[in-house]
C-alpha cells in the first residue's frame, strides 16, 4: 500500500517545477500507482477557459481582478480534486502558495482576504508536502529565452519575480512539509533527489 498524498509543486517561472512534475508523474505511471497532475490556473476544463484568460498576453487586469480569476480557477479545481482525495496520490503544478507569493509578497494584495477565500474553497481539503524550486536571475532568463511562447506572467520585470521569490522562501521556512529544489544545479541530480523523496513519502 501507498500513502495518497497531495504533493504541490511551486516555483517562478522558468524554476523547472512543471518538468519535475511531469517527471514525478512518469514515475508513479511506471510503478503502476494510481494517481491524478493537475495544474494551475487551469486544470478542469473550465478552469482552462479561466486560466487562458488570465494568461493571455494581450491583457492586463489589475491585481484583485487578477487575484478573483485565480481562485475562480481554483474553485472549478477543487470539487474535481476532492473526488480523489484520499483516494489517490494528487500532483499539482502550483497552489494556494502561488497565489500567496504573486498575488500577496508580489503585488500586494490583502493576505487576511485571500486566506479567507482559500480557506472556504478548500475546506478540509489539504496539501501534504510540497516541492519549492528556486532558481536565479541567470538561469531564469536563460530557460524563458528558450520559450516558443510567452505569456503574460512570463513579462514581468525582474524585480517582481524576485519578490515573489522571496515570497515562496518566507512561506517555507521551517516547515516540514517542504522541500527546496535548488533548480541551478544538474537536472539529473534534482529528479533524483525528488524521485528518492517521492519515494519515502508514498511508502
Amino acid at each position: 500500500m501507498y500513502k495518497k498524498f497531495v504533493i504541490v509543486f511551486e516555483g517562478i517561472e522558468g524554476s523547472g517545477k512543471s518538468y519535475h512534475i511531469n517527471n514525478v508523474s512518469k514515475y508513479l505511471s511506471k510503478k503502476k500507482i494510481p494517481h491524478i497532475k493537475l495544474r494551475e490556473p487551469g486544470g478542469h476544463r473550465n478552469s482552462e477557459k479561466i486560466r487562458n484568460l488570465i494568461l493571455n498576453k494581450n491583457l492586463k487586469f489589475n491585481k484583485n481582478t487578477d487575484l478573483l480569476l485565480y481562485l475562480a480557477s481554483r474553485s472549478e479545481n477543487i470539487k474535481y480534486l476532492k473526488k480523489y482525495y484520499k483516494k489517490k496520490i494528487i500532483l499539482i503544478d502550483r497552489f494556494t502558495d502561488s497565489t500567496i507569493a504573486y498575488q500577496h509578497f508580489g503585488m500586494g494584495v490583502n493576505l487576511k482576504i485571500l486566506k479567507m477565500i482559500n480557506n472556504y474553497l478548500l475546506g478540509t481539503f489539504k496539501v501534504d508536502f510540497t516541492f519549492l524550486n528556486i532558481v536565479d536571475e541567470k538561469n531564469m532568463r536563460k530557460r524563458l529565452n528558450k520559450r516558443k511562447k510567452l505569456n503574460r506572467y512570463d513579462k514581468f520585470k525582474m524585480q517582481f519575480y524576485s519578490k515573489v521569490q522571496k515570497g515562496f522562501i518566507k512561506i517555507s521556512k521551517n516547515k516540514k512539509r517542504y522541500m527546496i529544489i535548488d533548480s541551478n544545479r544538474p537536472i539529473d541530480l534534482n529528479k533524483k533527489n525528488i524521485i528518492e523523496k517521492i519515494e519515502k513519502l508514498i511508502k
